[in-house]
């Protein structure tokens, strides 16, 4: 579809084999030129612990039954907001769970897929809304998965079907990377980043051979970076890069034991280079925040999407976290757990707001930035 004309709305609809015609749908493209732009994030959609009301992790339990008939309130309340787009930063299902009986083969693992995507708010939202997925460790494998092991599902089977269900690629692509990159507006580019087909295995020790992204995708993502006139460069990661995170984790860039050494490395490469405006977007945390690296990168948790996702999260200092010593500032953690979601909003000034919401559309935290010159 390379004919496709920039900033412009396309509608269609689905035709079944039996000739049954779907209702109609539409997507807007992106316009490189625009002027403004909008979008929401969000991460660790946990059907199961919505389904059952039974929390992973303390959160709150509030999903009605009618809630569970039609689908995360998160959804409903993103539609009103009426996005350009949404970013779906990993961990969309999990094969995990319930912890008993994960999704190990083929048909389990699209059966998560398919319970997913089949509630009615999701279909109404994607009905009208184009979407970027990202994947990490649950809707890849299992828990803090890397690429090592013979355990089910195997690494090759989380690629391969992780490209299948969800229009990433064409149709049988099964080579080009999953990173890429997006200019959405005059001001604005995203970078995707893939976290968990390129990784060192997860207990290697951190130094500068352990990669989380792998050497291509570095290389990459710096050369990319550099050549980029955006005022700003927004990162989504589908986990942390600077946290804090728990000091018991060893799967992300934040943890000492796990990629450290790659972040900060990067974190200087940025520096040195004088590249501004980098600012990173991640899931995987179930606690939504703003925290700033000693750096100045500047990070932006979107939480769990539901509330009984949530969890409690950790501050800057607590001898419990990845920042013991209380480096990173942290100008927001949300006081209670809940779900939620993240809407990014590019003016025509150049000015960039960041709203955090809870899962039924409630303002939580706002942050309005202006780009350095």
């Amino acid at each position: 579809m390379a004919d496709l004309q920039s900033g412009t709305r396309y509608f269609y609809r689905l035709v079944f084999e039996d000739g049954r015609k779907g209702s109609t749908r539409s997507f807007k493209t992106l316009d490189p030129e625009a002027k403004s732009v909008s979008f929401t994030i969000g991460s660790c959609m946990n059907y199961l612990a919505f389904t059952t009301g039974i929390s992973n992790g303390g959160g709150p339990v509030t999903a009605s039954e009618e809630d569970k008939q039609l689908g995360y309130p998160a959804f409903a309340a993103m539609q009103k907001l009426k996005p350009d787009f949404f970013i779906g930063a990993g961990d969309v299902v999990y094969y995990s769970f319930p912890l008993e009986a994960p999704a190990k083969t083929l048909p389990a693992m699209r059966k998560k897929w398919h319970e997913q995507f089949r509630f009615p708010r999701m279909a109404e939202f994607f009905a009208n809304t184009p979407a970027y997925w990202l994947k990490d460790d649950h809707d890849f494998r299992f828990d803090d998965a890397d690429r090592s092991g013979d355990k089910l599902p195997l690494a090759s089977t989380g690629m391969s079907l992780f490209r299948e269900q969800m229009p990433i690629h064409p149709a049988g692509d099964q080579t080009t990377p999953n990173y890429r990159t997006h200019r959405i507006s005059k001001d604005v580019q995203l970078w995707f980043l893939e976290g968990r087909d390129h990784r060192s295995d997860n207990k290697s020790p951190d130094g500068p051979e352990k990669s989380l992204w792998g050497t291509e995708q570095r290389q990459w993502l710096e050369r990319t970076l550099a050549a980029s006139d955006a005022k700003w460069k927004i990162l989504i990661s589908p986990t942390p890069m600077v946290g804090p995170d728990r000091a018991s984790k060893s799967d992300n860039h934040t943890n000492p034991a796990g990629f450290r050494a790659e972040a900060d490395s990067f974190f200087e490469w940025l520096k040195k280079k004088d590249i501004k405006n980098v600012l990173i977007l991640c899931g995987d945390r179930h606690w939504q925040y703003h925290s700033i690296h000693p750096t100045g990168v500047e990070e932006f948790s979107v939480g769990a999407l539901n509330d009984e996702n949530s969890i409690v999260g950790i501050k800057p200092g607590d001898p419990k976290s990845t920042d013991p010593e209380g480096e990173i500032k942290q100008p927001f953690l949300y006081d209670e757990p809940s779900g939620g979601f993240v809407q990014v909003t590019a003016n025509p000034d150049s000015t960039l707001r960041i709203a955090f919401f809870n899962d039924t559309g409630r303002l939580v935290h706002l942050v309005d930035k202006q780009p350095y010159r």
